[in-house]
């Protein structure tokens, strides 16, 4: 299947973010485009319908952020989003989709997902979403975040596992919740990019994630109930 945007090569200025759009609802892929397009720091690189088309594509470009269906024709979202995430650990994948219930959720997220978003969605906050990806932050509305909380606190014994971990360890694993990149962590904690990964590496063993997603959404599962 050929794309709906050209997938020549388009220039793209450090202050844009660049998206590829993976949806097989014409009407919506259209639509998605048009409103980054009309966004003065976003480009779209290429629109898809399906996810083996986007495959191709994504082996030879790789943007900031992409925008996955998870009903697709052929291969699903999520099936696109492990294999991207295999090939690419580094790329934000955004789930965009009709499905509020919790297993297309937690499917998602496991397969390596950044977040999550209805098709309802604002476009404006979708935009939103984008730039909250990119930032390496983790956009889920409350509603999804504490469904995902929730999730975590009734399925994971956290306690020993966040325990274990060291205050260091432990001072990361905050920031990253808080959406900070690794070299901004590095000058909070006035250390080397590098020592942030090897926290970062013991983070993930010790709290048997894969994923910096996973390890938010882990600790985040462990905290109190926000009080009203």
């Amino acid at each position: 299947m050929k794309p709906t945007k050209t997938t020549m090569p388009v220039a793209v200025t450090p202050r844009e973010t660049s998206v590829v759009i993976v949806e097989d609802d014409a009407g919506i892929r259209e639509s998605l485009t048009a409103y980054l397009e009309e966004s003065p720091d976003c480009r779209c690189l290429a629109a898809f319908p399906s996810a083996e088309a986007a495959l191709d594509y994504l082996g030879r470009e790789q943007p900031d952020v992409v925008i996955m269906d998870i009903n697709l024709p052929g291969m699903s979202g999520i099936e696109a989003t492990r294999e991207l995430k295999r090939r690419h650990p580094a790329m934000r994948i955004l789930m965009l989709t009709v499905y509020e219930e919790g297993k297309p959720l937690f499917e998602s997220l496991k397969a390596g997902a950044c977040g999550y978003l209805l098709k309802r969605t604002a476009p404006e906050k979708i935009i939103e979403a984008i730039h909250e990806a990119k930032a390496g932050g983790v956009p889920l509305n409350p509603q999804m975040a504490a469904k995902v909380a929730q999730f975590f606190r009734q399925t994971s014994p956290l306690e020993a596992e966040l325990g274990s971990l060291t205050q260091r360890e432990r001072e990361t694993l905050e920031l990253l919740a808080e959406g900070y990149l690794y070299k901004e962590i590095a000058h909070r904690m006035g250390v080397s990019t590098g020592t942030v990964h090897q926290f970062i590496k013991h983070i993930y063993e010790k709290l048997h994630v894969h994923s910096r997603t996973e390890a938010v959404l882990k600790y985040l599962g462990n905290q109190p109930p926000a009080r009203r």
